[in-house]
């Protein structure tokens, strides 16, 4: 019975191993500047990152007050479309807005 049962537990992974294969997070982060209207990044969080009002002003303060702030986390392919949606966006309504990608530790 041993065989079989070292058989049977070749092939599956330890708790570790398992934890290792989830995927990284990313956040997105969103810079503050002097001319990015607060309107257009409270508008941006919500369409882009589906944030409601409340907190799409809560995020844009603290971006205001502190230099930078998260969008939203998510893994990598989701972080990098969000962040050229959101660069898109900016884009076309010609805002001058940075935003950049960063591993979550």
């Amino acid at each position: 019975m041993t065989t079989n049962q070292s058989e049977k537990d070749e092939g599956l992974l330890t708790k570790n191993e398992a934890q290792n294969l989830k995927p990284s997070l990313y956040a997105v982060i969103i810079f503050n500047d002097n001319y990015t209207t607060m309107e257009f990044v409270v508008n941006m969080l919500m369409m882009i990152f589906d944030k409601d009002k409340t907190e799409a002003n809560f995020i844009m303060m603290h971006i205001h007050t502190k230099g930078e702030g998260i969008g939203g986390i998510y893994p990598y392919d989701i972080a990098e479309y969000k962040l050229q949606a959101a660069r898109d966006l900016a884009r076309e309504a010609k805002e001058p807005l940075v935003l950049e990608i960063r591993e979550v530790s």
